[in-house]
């Protein structure tokens, strides 16, 4: 659907905007927030539960 492309585009810019500005954001320490793996599972309707594909998502996000 369009409007979760759109949030998911504009919230995971957001997350690489605040990491790189902070470290992190109100939700907590980028390392550990579940919002990136939620907003994937919205975008693409896959969960991920393995930590490597957790971390290659959030490092691929938030160092784009």
């Amino acid at each position: 659907m369009k409007y979760f492309s759109d949030v998911y585009k504009k919230e995971t810019k957001t997350c690489a905007k605040l990491f790189k500005e902070k470290q992190g954001c109100a939700w907590g320490r980028c390392e550990t927030c579940g919002v990136i793996p939620l907003l994937y599972k919205f975008e693409t309707g896959k969960i991920i539960e393995e930590a490597d594909e957790i971390k290659a998502l959030r490092e691929e996000i938030l160092n784009s």
